[in-house]
């Protein structure tokens, strides 16, 4: 452990309270069993919900489910409809009939293959020879420094050898700079076409419009464009995009509260979340279709509902309120994390941290043999959070560690990004980062270690209870230059 983590405030709170975890224990670990967490996945991870997708008839199922299993508990039903926080969305089918792109530098014209171009944000466009700007995707203080009169009625390419999510299915976010919004147009340059991005797209109706955007991998225009320095180019793109279809859809958060007993307190907030969507079903032919996604993350929607049956059963409620929230979309882009964080049922500044869990049930590391008694927490040392976990794992003979190659990287790649990103402190935990079956067909209910996830999930239930009984919350470490963007977003 670092100095940062044996010095933090939020370490000493831990001690303070260690010697009454151990009663506590006892009655997390009655109301908390591996049977439980196994009925519950199994479910989940059935056949009968066809793997989840959002949007689909299962993972409204799931929600239905997972409401339930909130009202067993007892916990408050505090979203717009009952314990759902509803998001109006709509499903975006692009149409590719008559697209076309043409790239005239300097005289000699390029004409796009079409099956190098995929729509990412569909609309109604034609543009003849506008004027293109350059931005190196990856250069994040020129993507910052973009005014609007810069991108208004141009092209913005941007270009990167890779604008994925390293390995989160491939959902090719475009890089988020508020300027962009005012462009005509932004085409991002990839290497190759991602094939999950064909598939309809998910908008969130609610939230700021968005220019229409294409995914372009044509090698003759990224060839001539690699030469060109990034600013305005001596260039003109003329584009025809048809318009898309818009179909309505309601997608919902699963949220619960177990009340704070402290009359000042139970108005500040922590956040227990879980993504209770997967892939659904996908190719076909002969063989298994159905992602059933049990590890990734029924395994992590089980324990949300777990911890907050055996939390809600406790003798004394913790000082402060933890709201308990099943997240729909992470994988179409942390879609409802994202929602959330738009549209806060609670306030973000008393909201002191968000602990999100995935892939708590599977302990077969990708290379690395079994991950057994341990799990990860994603950002170590942004927080001061794992000093909690390091201490009740004490009580449970769990460890809380941290993967020196992917703790960091991996901090961007679920949830628990959505909240970083508007200054909650937040990490997301797991056994595993990765597993032979995942995002696979194969990623089915009976593969999971219910007994070491029991233990696990006693270690997360202890640790949450100790922060929510607190005075002190945690917070970003401000030692640590790679926390500077959450600590500025949560002075805001």
């Amino acid at each position: 452990m670092n100095r940062f983590l044996r010095t933090t405030v939020i370490a000493a709170a831990a001690t303070a309270v260690f010697a009454q975890s151990v009663p506590l224990l006892e009655q997390i670990r009655a109301h908390l069993t591996a049977n439980d967490l196994r009925a519950d996945v199994s479910f989940l991870a059935s056949d009968a919900l066809e793997g989840r997708g959002t949007p689909s008839r299962g993972l409204d199922i799931a929600a239905e489910f997972v409401a339930a299993q909130f009202r067993r508990a007892g916990l408050e039903p505090v979203g717009d409809d009952g314990y759902f926080q509803t998001a109006p969305f709509a499903t975006i089918s692009p149409d590719s009939e008559g697209l076309s792109l043409v790239y005239d530098a300097g005289g000699v014209v390029t004409k796009a293959d079409p099956s190098k171009i995929v729509i990412q944000n569909g609309a109604a466009l034609d543009l003849n020879r506008a004027p293109v700007l350059k931005v190196v995707a990856t250069d994040t203080a020129a993507m910052n420094a973009l005014t609007p009169d810069q991108v208004k009625g141009k092209v913005v390419i941007l270009q990167s050898e890779n604008q994925g999510r390293g390995g989160r299915g491939g959902r090719g976010f475009m890089p988020v700079s508020p300027a962009l919004r005012d462009a005509a147009l932004v085409v991002t340059l990839r290497p190759t076409v991602p094939a999950m991005n064909q598939a309809p797209q998910l908008r969130d109706m609610a939230a700021a419009s968005t220019p229409p955007s294409i995914i372009l991998s044509d090698a003759a225009i990224a060839s001539a464009i690699a030469t060109a320095k990034a600013g305005p180019l001596d260039a003109a793109i003329s584009v025809h995009m048809a318009a898309p279809s818009v179909t309505p859809v309601k997608l919902r958060n699963v949220v619960g509260l177990l009340r704070g007993s402290d009359p000042a307190l139970k108005d500040t907030y922590i956040i227990l979340t879980g993504h209770y969507d997967h892939l659904g079903i996908r190719g076909t032919g002969p063989g298994d279709h159905i992602f059933n996604g049990a590890n990734d993350d029924a395994s992590g929607t089980s324990s949300v509902i777990e911890i907050a049956n055996a939390l809600a059963a406790l003798h004394t409620r913790p000082r402060r309120s933890i709201v308990f929230m099943a997240l729909f979309g992470e994988e179409r882009g942390d879609l409802g994390s994202r929602y959330y964080a738009s549209h806060p049922i609670f306030p973000l500044a008393k909201t002191i941290a968000d602990v999100n869990l995935e892939q708590l049930g599977r302990t077969d590391e990708t290379g690395e043999g079994e991950k057994l008694g341990q799990f990860n927490l994603t950002g170590f040392d942004f927080t001061d959070m794992p000093a909690v976990f390091h201490k009740c794992g004490e009580l449970t003979g769990i460890k809380a560690v941290k993967d020196e190659a992917k703790s960091d990287s991996y901090f961007s790649r679920s949830d628990n990004a959505a909240f970083a990103a508007v200054g909650v402190p937040s990490t997301t935990l797991s056994v595993t980062y990765s597993y032979s079956d995942y995002h696979g067909a194969g990623d089915e209910w009976p593969k999971l270690d219910y007994e070491n996830m029991a233990k696990v999930d006693w270690t997360i239930a202890l640790a949450v209870y100790q922060m929510a009984d607190g005075t002190g919350a945690p917070q970003w470490n401000a030692n640590n230059p790679k926390t500077e963007a959450y600590r500025k977003a949560r002075a805001n």
